[in-house]
């Protein structure tokens, strides 16, 4: 599997990319550092990127109730990346529909 899983995009990023128009979100894998996220997006989008930040999040314990009673799950955690890039690049993740 690779470094970068998917884009992020969620109102909340959204939001941030217009307020910051060269900041973009990614999934990332948990064993990724931040000089292979730096790598694999360079070469995925051919852009420059100026810093990469990064944040892990733990999986949660979510529950539903239902007509056979009460059904408890665990979400998956993650690391999302947040890549800043160079005046001028930019990124287009709906070019191919």
């Amino acid at each position: 599997m690779g470094i970068i899983i998917k884009p992020i995009v969620t109102e909340k990023q959204t939001a941030m990319t217009e307020k910051m128009p060269n900041r973009f979100g990614f999934r990332v894998s948990p064993k990724a550092n931040k000089l292979e996220i730096k790598k694999a997006i360079e070469d995925m989008y051919n852009v420059s990127v100026v810093s990469v930040n990064t944040m892990n999040y733990s999986g949660k314990v979510k529950s539903r109730y239902t007509k056979s009673g009460v059904i408890t799950g665990r979400q998956d955690s993650f690391k999302k990346a947040i890549i800043t890039l160079k005046e001028g690049d930019t990124i287009d993740f709906f070019s191919n529909i």
